[in-house]
């Protein structure tokens, strides 16, 4: 047996998690009791399992030159101990390549590469996604209030979560930016009263989003437009935002005109909702061992990470003030988990609606990548925040000399209980 695959089978054997390999040959290497078998077809294979390389073995099976046997749960464990350290330290970048990536990121992010990079994951396959998420199509980290709950209930929690931080009121104005499958919009209408109004850069999701609007009958008071949120008009404020899994398109450079942006859409002492994915490290714009490589080649091109200390930054340069900071980091990992595991109870179904050479590497791309992202959040390797920042406040009230235009109460005990409709009334300071 040559060094090379003397050195593997001994590494093989050191994993916590059993994994074999067959080789072309029919040779065998690991234990015979393997719980996840490589089946290579290429030799670079070898040399990415050597180095620890988890995005290139991904790209691998995403292109045909290894298959993999075993379950997803399975095959994350044998990831995380083929790693050679963490993949954020791995990721870590110095001054020059900050600079790079800042000129990259300007270019990357014009508003006709945005829309072509957002056609690209969310126009796949309406079917496709309807295979493993929600019946509402809920694409982004649900809120599991109770221990026991199901994806869908989790999903409605976390419509209502948002709604219930925002205190949205029947005849307010509400925009949601980056709406989807309609699920945040929809149950802000039929739900709180509000006037809705969603944007998207999916056409898939537009024709969705519109059909359910009529079937619903709230034409009167629901609209979504294929609208890139730059080219929103701002004549009009809005009383409350909502941006849910929608920020981390936008580039880490456009951050505070992003945040800009929705402060002049929002009302004096209106609240916006930021519900986003960040970077588990300050200093890594995305994850290391090349996973960052796979997501960005076959998930989410032009998609980039902030840690959460500079997105705060940006938004208060932008004109919000960051008024509650809710870390979700640990209910998106069980999130991915359920859509994994939904998706791998439906592969046989998924194989009929991706056709082709193309539908059979999306299919093992997604595969991939929502076990991959369940083991990331699980390990605190990224994370997701929901960030209630209001409109910097003007003016005063007679009332305790208070700010008369803010839409923040001063304990967070509104977000949870029974709901109330009436705004709340502050009873004295705060001690």
């Amino acid at each position: 047996m040559n060094p090379l695959l003397s050195a593997i089978e001994k590494k093989l054997h050191a994993l916590p998690t059993p994994l074999g390999l067959r080789l072309q040959d029919g040779t065998r290497l690991g234990r015979a009791d393997a719980a996840v078998t490589i089946v290579v077809r290429d030799v670079k294979v070898i040399a990415h399992l050597a180095s620890g390389d988890i995005g290139k073995i991904g790209e691998d099976y995403v292109e045909g030159r290894c298959d993999i046997l075993g379950t997803m749960r399975n095959l994350m464990a044998v990831a995380v101990a083929l790693l050679p350290g963490s993949p954020v330290d791995a990721a870590r970048q110095g001054w020059f390549t900050s600079i790079i990536h800042s000129v990259i990121s300007v270019w990357r992010h014009s508003l006709e590469r945005d829309a072509q990079q957002i056609e690209f994951h969310y126009d796949l396959s309406d079917d496709f996604y309807a295979l493993w998420l929600d019946p509402r199509r809920v694409y982004s980290c649900a809120y599991y209030a109770n221990p026991g709950d199901t994806l869908s209930q989790a999903q409605e929690a976390k419509l209502d979560h948002i709604c219930r931080k925002l205190r949205l009121r029947a005849g307010e104005r509400f925009l949601d930016i980056g709406a989807g499958w309609g699920g945040l919009l929809l149950w802000a209408a039929e739900h709180y009263g509000v006037n809705a109004t969603g944007i998207t850069l999916s056409r898939n999701q537009h024709a969705y989003v519109n059909r359910l609007i009529e079937q619903r009958g709230l034409s009167d008071r629901v609209r979504i437009e294929l609208l890139d949120y730059r080219k929103l008009d701002t004549s009009g404020h809005f009383d409350k935002i909502a941006s849910v899994g929608m920020f981390e398109h936008v580039g880490r450079q456009q951050l505070q005109q992003y945040f800009a942006r929705l402060q002049t859409l929002l009302r004096p002492g209106g609240l916006v909702l930021n519900h986003g994915i960040t970077a588990g490290g300050v200093y890594n714009p995305q994850l290391g061992n090349g996973m960052g490589e796979f997501i960005e080649k076959y998930i989410f091109p032009g998609g980039e990470l902030t840690h959460i200390g500079p997105v705060l930054t940006h938004m208060a340069n932008g004109g919000l003030e960051p008024v509650d900071i809710e870390n979700l980091r640990p209910h998106y990992a069980r999130t991915l988990w359920a859509w994994s595991d939904m998706l791998e109870s439906q592969l046989d179904a998924a194989a009929v609606v991706l056709k082709g050479a193309q539908g059979v590497r999306a299919l093992r791309a997604y595969r991939l990548y929502l076990a991959g992202c369940a083991m990331a959040f699980g390990h605190g390797w990224i994370s997701l925040y929901q960030i209630l920042a209001q409109h910097t406040p003007t003016g005063r009230s007679d009332e305790l000399d208070l700010p008369g235009d803010l839409a923040y109460p001063w304990r967070r005990d509104y977000m949870y209980g029974p709901r109330d409709d009436q705004p709340a009334t502050p009873v004295g300071f705060p001690d």
